[in-house]
């Protein structure tokens, strides 16, 4: 339990999203986001909003841990369509590196999905997601976060 306790508080985001998936491009949009996040169940739960006044969304992810397996399930919301995406991404934390995969759908077409987080420390983290389209033989990044933490003046 408490393995997304490193990312409770409040969060500048870079955000990189390529502009088009699926065909080996390198033309990414780059865009600003701010996020807060903050942990339930004992740590055994996450949730998080990430804010994009400049792409006019938000974003929200729930995450919940199976004490049986060990196992996180992580979903997510886009503000614009208003549901609970399926299926979540399963996966856990190994040697710090969070790993995370789901079988999904993009453009019409059957994805493995992965959500990878990485470079935690108690000031900066990274998250990435990226889609493979043959068997995880090869991965497309497609989308990733450098989180800083957020340092605000006391009113």
């Amino acid at each position: 339990m408490g393995d997304f306790d490193f990312l409770v508080g409040t969060w500048d985001v870079t955000n990189r999203r390529l502009r088009q998936r699926h065909v080996a491009g390198d033309d990414w949009d780059e865009f600003a986001g701010v996020s807060e996040a903050r942990s339930f169940f004992d740590g055994a739960g996450s949730f998080d909003e990430m804010r994009c006044p400049s792409r006019g969304f938000a974003g929200s992810s729930v995450r919940v841990l199976n004490p049986a397996t060990g196992l996180w399930s992580i979903y997510w919301m886009h503000s614009a369509r208003g549901v609970l995406e399926q299926p979540p991404v399963v996966g856990r934390f190994t040697d710090g590196v969070g790993a995370f995969h789901a079988d999904d759908t993009d453009e019409g077409r059957p994805v493995r999905c992965r959500f990878l987080w990485s470079a935690i420390t108690p000031v900066s983290c990274r998250w990435e997601q990226a889609f493979s389209t043959d068997g995880e033989r090869t991965w497309e990044t497609n989308w990733v976060m450098e989180f800083r933490r957020a340092v605000r003046a006391a009113a």
